[in-house]
């Protein structure tokens, strides 16, 4: 399975002033943050010359790695990044039931309800193209 690449637009929490920050870097989607943000130094790079915090540029990184997976895409790159999961790699080392878990009490902490936690066949799911992902890099 190849990786998924979104509009810079979707990544949750990040505003119009910043999106436009980075389209001014050449940066309209997630390969081009994956790809100009890529190591420590790019990111303190980026941040410096957009004069923010370089938590920032590594979030954003660490969501557009996620995102590459399919099924987690947008939608879901926040929730696994609140649950203590930056990256594609991390997120395949996991045990399915422990990440779970780990999401169940983060949906029970925020919004008092664990209605909308991801099922673990959707979190297998998400390990499964995780893992094809790696293999295709």
């Amino acid at each position: 399975m190849s990786s998924c690449y979104w509009s810079i637009e979707q990544l949750p929490g990040i505003s119009n002033k910043q999106v436009s920050q980075l389209h001014n870097y050449k940066i309209y989607n997630t390969k081009d943050i994956l790809l100009k943000a890529n190591t420590k130094q790019k990111q303190q790079y980026l941040a410096n010359q957009m004069q923010l915090n370089v938590k920032y540029i590594a979030k954003w990184f660490a969501l557009a790695d996620l995102a590459r997976i399919k099924s987690v895409g947008c939608d879901y790159c926040g929730l696994l990044l609140h649950a203590g999961v930056g990256s594609v790699r991390q997120l395949i080392t996991i045990p399915v039931a422990q990440l779970h878990r780990r999401i169940l009490r983060l949906q029970v902490t925020t919004i008092q309800s664990k209605d909308l936690c991801p099922s673990i066949s959707l979190i297998q799911t998400w390990i499964k193209e995780g893992k094809s992902v790696v293999l295709a890099e």
